[in-house]
Formats: C-alpha cells, structure tokens, sequence
C-alpha cells in the first residue's frame, strides 16, 4: 500500500469512529469481565457500532520498587527468577480473595474485584500481598530486598476492547482489554508512591546572634518563615531583627531528611467503602489505616494507608 493511501485508510477509519452516528453500546455489570465478553466488541465499521461494559468497584496494581536498580545490578538469570517469584506470588494473591488478574506489564500487576464484597476483598488482597512480599518473597530472594508498593482506588470503570483483529501467533499482542476511568489511574499513580523513599533538605537560614557581654557567637538554623517573622519594619521602614544580639546570617540548608510512604495505599473512597463493609476489621478498629499527606497528580481526594500484615504469615516455618 502507498503512503498515501495508507493515511487515507487511517481518517477514513478515524472519521467513522468519531462520527455521531457511531453507536457505543454500554453494559452495567457487576462482575469483571474477559477478553471473550460478547458485550465486549473491537470497533464495527460496518454496522458502525461498539459495546463496552461498565463496572463500579475496586481495582488494584502492584509493582516492584526500584525495580530499574535491581534489574541492572541482577545477572540474566537471577533477574529471570525474581520477577518470576515475584509476578507469580502476586497473581496468586490476586486470586486468592477471588479478584480478576486483568494486565500484567512487566512487574506491574492488575487485579480487578467483582462489584460484590469488593472493599473487604481489595484490601485482603493488598494485605496479603504485602504480607507475602515482605516474609516470603524477603526469605527466599536473598540477592537484594524485595518491596512492592499497592494501590487501590474505587469507582467505575468503561471496559472497552482495544487493538486490532489479527490471525497468527502475534494476535495476542493486537488486543487487550482497556480500562477506561479515574479509578484505574489513580492506583495506578498511588502504587508509583507507595513505598517509595525520599530524601530532601529544607531551605533555611543561619542566623549569627553574638553575645557581647561574653563574646561569643552562637550559630541558630532558622527556616526562612521563622527568619521573616523575626524581622520587624522600623519608623524609618528600615528592617531589624526582633533580637538584639543578631548580627548576622547567611543561606543555608537543614537536612538531609528522609520519608517513605506506605507500601499500601488507598483512596479515602475505598477506605470508607471498608469502614462501612468491615467495621470491626482488626485494622479499622485499631487504626492502622489512617490519612496520609501524599499528593496524586490530577487527584485531591484523600489518600489513606499503612503497613497491614497478616500475622498467618510469621507462623511459617523458617519465615
């Protein structure tokens, strides 16, 4: 085919999608759908039709941290077991509270849950992967510290197939399921954050007091919030500091401080859905979810989270 022709190809087919006579038919549902779903359908260009399905409920991801340092500082086949131990604990955690594997790219997880008992069952599912990765997977990988970081989000989702009909051994990777919706993105974007470390310095001052009546200098570190406060505007609309004995400062920085963020994350949505489904879940009754000061791009709900294990986990033998 020409060039020319070939792009002809690609607005005629872009100009029928988008046109206002191409029907998309959308299915409520309350269970995850597959790739074989008949309400489920590629783009029909000749009866200028496609039908997706619509869920609400809990979807979950999970991933590796830094998994680009361990993949440069691992051997071809230590590499090769890791992410295998690794993908294949998770999808059997995924299962194991009956979610739905639905995309795995690279070490990255995801699990979506039946609209039924979804809260209770996302927040298992995250437990325990958590439990699984920090006293299974840390116990038997003894070539570098395994972490994942979870992310879980609620809310509904368009499921819409996506790629191309293709025959051969290569159709599987011209389509896919596509999870369309803020949900899916959002833990998608908590999982980035979720355990993940950070070291940083505040900007500050260094402020100069000397003490005349015994000559000396004493050096204070001062953010510069508490530097400006001290300063106060004379009758002359001259600044002078508040204290008597300052002569001096310079910029300086207070640090290095470090943070890390917990390796299970959630949306205040999911976190109530939980509260209400599960209130006397030994986490939700002895705090150990609570609020956290994470920002999420393109998100301002709060985000809550924590450290939750199953305690099942410690009773193995040699864990």
């Amino acid at each position: 085919m020409a060039l020319k022709d070939f792009f002809e190809t690609v607005e005629s087919e872009v100009k029928t999608t988008v046109s206002s006579d191409f029907d998309i038919e959308i299915t409520d549902t309350k269970f995850v759908p597959n790739f074989d779903d008949s309400c489920i359908t590629f783009d029909n260009f000749d009866d200028k039709k496609k039908k997706c399905k619509r869920l609400e409920s809990c979807v979950l991801y999970v991933d590796i941290r830094n998994s680009v340092q361990i993949s440069a500082s691992k051997k071809p086949k230590t590499l090769a077991k890791t992410y295998s131990a690794f993908v294949r604990s998770m999808i059997l955690c995924g299962r194991y509270y009956g979610g739905h594997v639905r995309n795995i790219i690279g070490d990255r997880v995801m699990v979506v849950f039946d609209q039924d008992d979804c809260f209770k069952n996302a927040v298992n599912t995250a437990t325990l992967m958590n439990s699984v990765c920090k006293y299974i997977l840390n116990e038997n990988i003894t070539t570098s510290t395994i972490e994942c970081g979870i992310g879980i989000d609620y809310g509904k989702m368009l499921i819409t197939k996506s790629g191309a009909i293709k025959q051969g051994s290569e159709k599987e990777f011209y389509r896919s399921l596509v999870w369309l919706g803020r949900p899916a993105n959002v833990a998608s974007r908590l999982t980035d954050l979720a355990h993940k470390k950070e070291t940083y310095t505040i900007p500050s001052v260094k402020q100069g007091n000397h003490y005349k009546y015994i000559d000396e200098w004493v050096w204070l570190d001062k953010t510069y919030d508490q530097f400006i406060d001290d300063l106060e505007v004379t009758h002359t609309r001259n600044l002078r500091h508040k204290d008597d004995n300052f002569c001096s400062f310079f910029k300086s920085t207070m640090g290095p401080y470090s943070t890390e963020n917990s390796p299970i994350l959630m949306t205040k949505a999911v976190y109530d859905g939980l509260k209400k489904a599960c209130p006397n879940d030994n986490a939700v009754k002895n705090g150990w979810w609570s609020k956290k000061a994470i920002e999420v791009k393109d998100f301002s709900g709060d985000v809550y989270g924590g450290d939750v294990i199953f305690t099942e986990v410690k009773e193995i033998e040699g864990v």
